[in-house]
């Protein structure tokens, strides 16, 4: 009997050893979760405010870029429509594409030269000429100057020499077909073989059409020393040819109307037709 109490009694102690166990697991385990932090990955959330923050400022200088070109087409639609017809580029092709209906010389805007700025009627710099440089076919392609007395040559005159695009002269019952025509005449510059200076004229359109305006900047001029003419010479071309459709004119004196022309003279020669491609021609 005495066994079977000090049994019951180990099992009853071992009992409550168990319990008390479990209880301290039990406090064990939710103390650890208590101390368990959870942490939270913020890295996207961060990537993302930074590359909306990058769109951002990405859109805001594309805006910018946007109203600074808008601003520039702006401008540059203005000065174009505020840009002289005369010195638009599409001057010469009208020019170019006229037909010689029996008239050589034609007077172009009334006669008013146009598109020369206060700049370019300045004597601030005195007396100059400038002549363009000879396209990819070698042919002129003008020539511009300040005339004036000081400008003159004193010089004697040299045989030309120099033969301009489509020279293929022959003789006509009047004498040659072609003349080696100055675009800005020698009597002004003293400029006669320069083959900036030089194009292939028929008879009539250098003498007597291109002269008769030249003598009258020539008279002008040798009235007074302190008399200008602003002066330019453009030849115009059809396509590839070789030899100029005509010659545009244009000249103004400064501080009066005393000279003021703006005219187109045609490369034509009675009684010839000219093939401009080449310069060569038959009797029509």
């Amino acid at each position: 009997m005495k066994k079977l109490l000090i049994s019951t009694l180990t099992i009853l102690s071992l009992g409550v050893v168990g319990l008390s166990g479990c209880a301290r697991n039990d406090a064990s385990a939710t103390a650890k979760q208590a101390s368990t932090k959870v942490v939270y990955d913020h890295q996207p959330q961060k990537k993302a405010k930074r590359l909306e923050k990058q769109n951002s400022a990405t859109a805001a200088k594309l805006a910018s870029d946007q109203q600074a070109l808008d601003h520039k087409r702006a401008k540059l639609k203005q000065r174009t429509k505020a840009k002289p017809a005369t010195q638009r580029t599409k001057s010469q092709p009208t020019l170019a594409s006229r037909t010689y209906a029996g008239q050589q010389e034609i007077t172009l805007r009334h006669n008013n030269p146009g598109g020369f700025t206060a700049k370019q009627l300045s004597k601030s710099h005195g007396a100059w000429q400038t002549y363009h440089a000879l396209d990819r076919l070698n042919r002129v392609t003008g020539a511009a100057a300040l005339l004036n007395q000081s400008l003159m040559p004193s010089a004697q005159r040299e045989a030309l020499t120099v033969d301009p695009t489509g020279w293929h002269n022959k003789r006509t019952h009047h004498g040659w077909l072609y003349n080696r025509s100055h675009l800005i005449g020698y009597q002004f510059t003293g400029q006669n073989n320069n083959p900036k200076n030089l194009m292939t004229g028929t008879r009539t359109l250098n003498n007597p059409l291109m002269l008769h305006n030249e003598m009258d900047i020539a008279t002008y001029l040798h009235a007074s020393a302190k008399h200008y003419v602003r002066y330019t010479v453009t030849p115009v071309f059809r396509g590839n040819e070789l030899v100029a459709r005509g010659v545009h004119m244009r000249a103004q004196s400064l501080g009066s109307n005393a000279i003021r022309f703006n005219v187109y003279i045609f490369n034509v020669e009675p009684g010839y037709t000219i093939d401009y491609a080449t310069g060569y021609s038959h009797a029509s």
